[in-house]
């Protein structure tokens, strides 16, 4: 079965179901009354010994809930929990208990119960409800929320407590609708409220809590890592798992929620899970770094620290893949404080939640600076080493945000907030810069490229990864996210990095994402499917990287339609050549290749340039330039057209809804005004193409200087069968090689990427990788005089004749799409 996390509730934003409330620590640690102990001391101990450590746990789980080390009284601090008193005074007081209720706008009584999407719509206010009381929880236990240990609230947490108890949790009732609602959602909240109120609540209210939980969560759903029970969703139920043995001493539930959490770490080949090459999948078809991903850096995080130094301590070995996979698989994403959207799946879509009192939008920088926080406190458990390299990361990417300012506290709770305004203060630790470099995720069907100019990432789909994923209604029109969707920032933008943050997903046109070619033809909402279901019959996608540059290629099919394309992208130190090519449909209907998409904002006038000429800033314009050589966009960069081309420009201005593109969405109407730049290759192309290079951040003047140069960049070829470019001051040489034949020096025997990188060193590297996974051999021949190999993978063979290098490579499949790389010293 395939997991299927719901829509948002009504109160998540900003304590989104995914992000948890955040407090602090002033509340005090918890007293042990309730349950009856039902631990017994070790051997050795003295009495009272093992109570004494669930005691101990349940003061550091409130601890890390509610946060620490914060002045209540220093902003942004005060403003939060003034706001969070607030908010739960409105619950509290909304609050009206029915049959089938807590609260009137939030029903959970299904009239017919069932796993129908009706049922979902029901069984995801049992989240909404303990959601509410939550919020009334901590607001009791907060210090500065005006209701700071209030008589009335507390009351009326332990009256919503037993309703829903009495109502809907109970051992003897049935789970109905979504699973996890009843699985993960209603019990972590439930359990937060325990620990929270456990001084406060009777030994019988606590009996009903842990009789429920273990009723929806017994221990069989961590028997084997499979169905929903793998990655950020096995860390959830282990979370569960830890929280109710705590809960009522119950050490095996402790030990086997430290247990259950050991399957997550190994590396997979397939499926949910972290990847050697650092992809990270859920729903076995989806690029999930930024929305699981955080899930599971998020509950992995806490766990370390709830249970280090304890009995239950996580020491199994493999932890050490997923520290490693803060540098490997998260960082690579992070840029400037935001998470790429392209690994975040259906959440970009959320935005506005329906009902927020607080309108904090949900967008690139919220996901990164909550990850970027669980980064923090996993560094706690980390070796020195990486918890100052971490610290030192985080300091960069907080700092460097320019759009949304962490300190403001929007986009964190009160605990999280506490450490991050702890490291800012920290004069000791120094921000470190974004790493420059080149990845290729090819399990992911993902890149990223960064240089000290910009910052860049291109999302496709295959066979084993998904268009878009769609579900519970949300994100129903992101259609052509893997279409060769190209994200960037440049350094210094007008956006601030916030292109694809401000309004973006609910109005820019979904037939228009920058950097796709697709086919206008209509679309229905959820097209192709839910949870990953629509994916393209390809293989080939992927590409080859030295570390530095990098060359990316992908065969493009439609999603519902017969359109097909070859893409291949070159990335540079300033420059992203952009080559396509056998651009071919029979649908009757318009086909696009996108060049860029620029998000002005609700107001903005950026000039445009083409050729020289300024355009008009009305809105809307659009116009036709049969032979443009470069375009300009002015606080954006620059784009230039190798031997001109047909270009279709457009001014905007585009209204749209959160609602939209996800039915738990804010109605309100977002109006944003765009530039768009685009190939229109006309109705039915066939073999059609196009040829543009994406200068991001440059100046008018410097774009139209490399417009003028026409030594800069040599396009090889670029059709169906083979594109290739040269870029002679650079040294280098990419091609994709869709078949076996010659570009330029570069000759090849199977379908290979390509990519040669000659240094002012004197060396050179060959990458070489196999997007298609499926060269089990093949030769490679490079007209240049080589006097040595002085690196190269086992599995390659080299020969040389002096004037040639010949290098002959092993089954290149096993790779999986990795890149292979011989250094050789030039003669």
């Amino acid at each position: 079965m395939t997991s299927q996390t719901p829509a948002l509730p009504l109160s998540a934003a900003p304590w989104s179901r995914r992000g948890f409330l955040a407090s602090t620590a002033a509340a005090g640690a918890a007293l042990t009354v309730g349950l009856p102990q039902r631990a017994t001391a070790a051997a050795g101990d003295a009495p009272g010994a093992a109570d004494d450590e669930f005691a101990t746990l349940r003061a550091k789980w409130r601890a890390l809930y509610l946060g620490a080390g914060f002045s209540p009284t220093a902003e942004p601090f005060r403003s939060k929990l003034a706001t969070l008193g607030t908010q739960a005074a409105a619950w509290r007081d909304a609050m009206a208990p029915a049959d089938g209720s807590l609260w009137p706008d939030a029903v959970f009584g299904d009239p017919d119960p069932d796993t129908d999407t009706e049922s979902y719509g029901y069984s995801e206010k049992i989240q909404t409800s303990y959601e509410r009381i939550r919020v009334m929880a901590e607001a009791f236990c907060q210090p500065g929320t005006g209701l700071t240990g209030d008589a009335a609230l507390r009351t009326a947490v332990l009256t919503a407590v037993d309703h829903m108890s009495a109502q809907v949790y109970h051992k003897d009732r049935a789970q109905f609708g979504n699973w996890y609602n009843f699985q993960i959602g209603a019990p972590q909240r439930l359990l937060d409220i325990a620990i929270l109120m456990y001084e406060h609540l009777s030994a019988a209210q606590l009996t009903a809590a842990v009789e429920a939980v273990d009723h929806f969560v017994p221990d069989s759903l961590v028997a084997k890592y499979t169905g929903t029970s793998t990655g950020a969703n096995r860390i959830d139920l282990c979370r569960v798992l830890a929280l109710r043995g705590i809960l009522d001493g119950t050490a095996a539930k402790v030990a086997l929620a430290r247990d259950a959490v050991s399957p997550v770490f190994p590396y997979v080949t397939s499926g949910d899970g972290l990847y050697a090459d650092g992809s990270l999948i859920q729903h076995t078809y989806v690029p999930y770094t930024g929305s699981y991903g955080a899930v599971l850096i998020d509950g992995l995080s806490k766990l370390f620290a709830l249970l280090g130094g304890s009995t239950w301590a996580i020491t199994d070995s493999g932890r050490q893949l997923f520290l490693d996979s803060v540098e490997d698989a998260y960082a690579p994403f992070l840029h400037d404080g935001l998470m790429m959207d392209n690994v975040s799946g259906r959440a970009i879509s959320r935005g506005l939640v329906a009902g927020d009192p607080l309108k904090v939008q949900q967008d690139d920088h919220a996901r990164g600076h909550a990850i970027i926080a669980s980064v923090l406190l996993l560094g706690q458990g980390a070796s020195a080493g990486e918890n100052a390299r971490w610290q030192a990361l985080a300091k960069g990417w907080y700092t460097r945000d320019r759009y949304s300012d962490v300190t403001t506290g929007r986009t964190l709770g009160v605990a999280a907030l506490s450490r991050v305004t702890a490291l800012l203060a920290d004069s000791a630790v120094k921000p470190a810069a974004e790493p420059v470099g080149h990845r290729v995720f090819p399990s992911m069907a993902r890149a990223t490229h960064r240089s000290k100019r910009f910052t860049a990432s291109v999302s496709m789909s295959s066979k084993a990864i998904t268009f878009y994923e769609n579900g519970n209604g949300e994100n129903v029109r992101g259609w052509h996210t893997g279409s060769g969707l190209l994200s960037w920032w440049a350094e210094g933008d007008s956006a601030g990095g916030g292109q694809y943050s401000d309004g973006f997903w609910p109005t820019v046109d979904p037939y228009r994402l920058p950097g796709t070619t697709v086919s206008r033809k209509p679309l229905a909402d959820g097209e192709g499917g839910t949870w990953g279901a629509a994916r393209p019959d390809t293989t080939w996608v992927g590409g080859a990287t030295d570390g530095t540059y990098g060359v990316l290629a992908q065969d493009v099919r439609g999603l519902s339609s017969t359109l097909r394309a070859k893409k291949s992208w070159f990335f540079l130190d300033d420059a992203v050549v952009c080559l396509g090519a056998g651009i071919t449909s029979t649908d009757s209907a318009g086909v696009e290749s996108v060049v860029d998409s620029r998000n002005l904002g609700a107001s903005g006038t950026a000039r445009l340039t083409i050729d020289g000429r300024p355009q008009p800033a009305r809105h809307p314009w659009n116009a036709a330039f049969p032979r443009a050589r470069w375009a300009h966009v002015a606080g954006h960069g620059g784009y230039v057209f190798p031997g001109g081309t047909s270009l279709t420009a457009l001014r905007e201005e585009r209204t749209g809804t959160w609602k939209s593109i996800n039915g738990g969405g804010a109605a309100d109407p977002v109006t944003r005004r765009y530039v768009t730049l685009l190939a229109d290759h006309g109705s039915d192309p066939a073999d059609a193409s196009y040829a543009y290079v994406l200068l991001p951040g440059a100046s008018e003047g410097r774009t139209a200087a490399r417009a003028a140069d026409r030594h800069w960049l040599a396009v090889d070829v670029n059709s169906g069968a083979r594109q290739g470019v040269r870029v002679p001051s650079l040294g280098f040489t990419g091609v994709t090689f869709w078949e076996p034949g010659t570009v330029g020096a570069v000759t090849v025997d199977a379908p290979l990427v390509v990519q040669v990188q000659e240094k002012r060193d004197g060396t050179a590297t060959v990458s070489v990788s196999d997007p298609n996974r499926a060269v089990k051999a093949a030769t490679l021949v490079w007209r240049r005089r080589v006097r040595s190999v002085t690196s190269r993978p086992g599995s390659v063979t080299a020969a040389g004749t002096g004037r040639e290098l010949r290098l002959t490579f092993g089954d290149l499949s096993a790779t999986g799409g990795g890149t292979q790389k011989v250094t050789v010293r030039l003669g």
